[in-house]
């Protein structure tokens, strides 16, 4: 690593107490999705003293940014997200369940650390800039709604992210590693039916459920899962069922459909059969309805050049270290729940890193994951969603996973909540900004890791981009 390096990454932990204090004012606010008003507050007010060029209100998104340093090209952007989730309330640092609010927001995806290490992977580079005087800027995304508000897509759909030469990302998660493979695309769309209420006994004839239509749509959408491909999904959760009295045929009634495929434009099409379906179940009950789309996501594409750029500096900097009151808290903490499992990308599609996995394992003999898993660079799939999805498609994306949680540790639980404002889980965000930033200046220094990229991404996306998100679509929060 050259001294050049050393000294903008040295920035970060100058600045660690700076970094770890947002992280956990984010995880103090847990503001859910599209609602992030105080933590994007925070950012950009951190982000002006720091000397950025803040943008607030990004793509008439109210809770986005984008924070600007330097002049020129290349463009390298940093993708940070700050938004909780519901009735995940935990108090930090615990090994049981206990709420700090009954019912309460928390950070079960880790998103607080997620925006910190983006955060300080962007005052690394602009140190590195600014000692260099050198061309090139980096901007840091702040991304509203990953969990369920699909800002990113919203700002593919606005062009945002053509212009930048490359993206940088990562992710809280149980393992060290550079993360690759794709990812399922998804259609979130709300559909609420208005029939005609009356006594279900007295006067049956007169009344027209809207529950009944529900329930119609449901049966027909249970019909296509036989003609679709195996690679789809669809969900569905019934909002609202119109009340809770039998003897009433509901007026009103709702239903929350998911659309997943592994490729976005199999995704768009199977949308408008279940909305053909949502027709149907109208028409049959003579009810009325209306659509409201409320997201929607890209899978995601893989940039094996970036990937290998990241892992470079994933093994010069190596992975965080922990005390062994860290270690014992992290042991504890996995005892309340399953962690058997054998951790990252490589070991579950090649045998042979699995078996080198599960010796690191051994050999560390704790909780957490204290070791780089392998590269692996081939074919990889995993079923959940992303909006970083929609960035892959417009421009070059490296993302990867650093341990913030033990081995195994579900996300979206109260574990990885309590974990989330510990000292493991602030040096997972400082060591992740550390590999993006060290990324980011190879980027910048060498025009042909970019060219290398872009290369691969053209071959990649030449089917083209399919936006999810209609035109005339807003980012909305489902009723």
């Amino acid at each position: 690593m050259t001294a050049e390096k050393q000294s903008a990454l040295q920035t970060i932990e100058e600045k660690r107490d700076l970094i770890t204090g947002i992280a956990d004012k984010i995880w103090e606010f847990a503001e859910l999705s599209l609602q992030e008003f105080k933590s994007a507050a925070a950012y950009c007010e951190a982000l002006e003293k720091e000397g950025f060029e803040v943008e607030r209100g990004t793509c008439n998104i109210e809770t986005a940014f984008a924070a600007s340093y330097g002049h020129g090209r290349p463009y390298i952007g940093l993708l940070a997200e700050y938004d909780a989730l519901s009735g995940l309330s935990q108090e930090a640092g615990l090994i049981e369940r206990k709420a700090i609010q009954e019912g309460g927001n928390g950070h079960g995806c880790g998103h607080n650390l997620l925006g910190a290490g983006a955060f300080a992977a962007a005052l690394g580079v602009k140190a590195y800039l600014e000692k260099n005087e050198m061309e090139g800027t980096v901007i840091l995304y702040g991304c509203p709604g990953e969990e369920g508000g699909a800002a990113k897509a919203f700002m593919a759909r606005d062009g945002l992210w053509k212009k930048l030469d490359a993206a940088l990302t990562w992710h809280p998660e149980d393992v060290n590693e550079v993360a690759t493979g794709s990812s399922n695309s998804c259609i979130q769309t709300q559909y609420k039916f208005t029939g005609t209420a009356s006594h279900a006994a007295g006067a049956p004839e007169m009344g027209r459920s809207a529950l009944d239509a529900v329930e119609l749509m449901n049966i027909g959408v249970q019909f296509l899962r036989e003609h679709m491909s195996d690679k789809a999904r669809i969900h569905y959760a019934i909002t609202d069922a119109g009340g809770c009295s039998p003897n009433v045929v509901q007026p009103r009634a709702s239903v929350l459909y998911m659309v997943r495929s592994n490729h976005v434009a199999e995704a768009v099409e199977l949308q408008k059969r279940v909305d053909k379906i949502a027709e149907g179940a109208a028409l049959m009950t003579e009810t009325t309805f209306e659509r409201k789309f409320i997201d929607g996501l890209a899978d995601t594409v893989s940039n094996f050049a970036l990937e290998r750029v990241l892992y470079k500096n994933f093994e010069e900097l190596g992975v965080p270290t922990y005390t062994e009151e860290e270690n014992k808290y992290a042991d504890t903490l996995a005892d309340t729940y399953d962690h058997s499992a054998v951790p990252g990308v490589a070991a579950e599609y090649d045998p042979e890193a699995k078996e080198k996995v599960i010796k690191m394992q051994k050999e560390y003999g704790h909780a957490m994951n204290g070791f780089l898993t392998p590269l692996y660079q081939g074919e990889a799939f995993k079923a959940g969603s992303t909006d970083v999805g929609d960035v892959s498609w417009l421009t070059p994306v490296g993302q990867i996973h650093v341990a913030a949680w033990p081995n195994g540790c579900p996300g979206h639980s109260w574990q990885s909540v309590s974990c989330d404002r510990t000292e493991i889980g602030h040096k997972a965000a400082l060591h992740a900004a550390k590999v993006l930033a060290g990324a980011a200046m190879d980027l910048l220094a060498d025009p042909q890791l970019l060219r290398e990229a872009r290369e691969e991404f053209e071959k990649r996306t030449v089917s083209g981009y399919v936006c999810p998100i209609p035109q005339d679509a807003v980012p909305v929060i489902p009723d």
